[in-house]
């Protein structure tokens, strides 16, 4: 049984679907998707710069959503999700590295 109320507070939330507040971060998912699948490329292959940034801006981004009202969740969890596997992949290339 679909609750009605539900989907009508969430199509009209600041940050639903009939904004931009909630496209931009859904299309951002694709960076922290692109870094899992390339769990399984090889250690040498990860860039210290480029995985740093993800991690970095991640964490950075994370924190901001918990500051700016409304709280926008898929922002947050995006962000968050970015700045994880920026610090696996760094972790797995210092391993390689050392």
């Amino acid at each position: 049984m679909v609750n009605w109320k539900f989907v009508q507070n969430l199509w009209n939330h600041p940050a639903g679907p009939k904004t931009i507040h909630f496209w931009a971060p859904t299309f951002k998912w694709t960076l922290s998707g692109a870094n899992i699948f390339n769990f399984s490329n090889p250690p040498d292959a990860v860039s210290y710069p480029q995985q740093t940034a993800f991690a970095v801006a991640g964490f950075i981004g994370a924190r901001y959503c918990m500051v700016i009202r409304p709280k926008n969740w898929n922002l947050f969890t995006n962000n968050f999700a970015l700045g994880c596997t920026g610090t696996y992949q760094l972790a797995r290339k210092l391993h390689h590295d050392y």
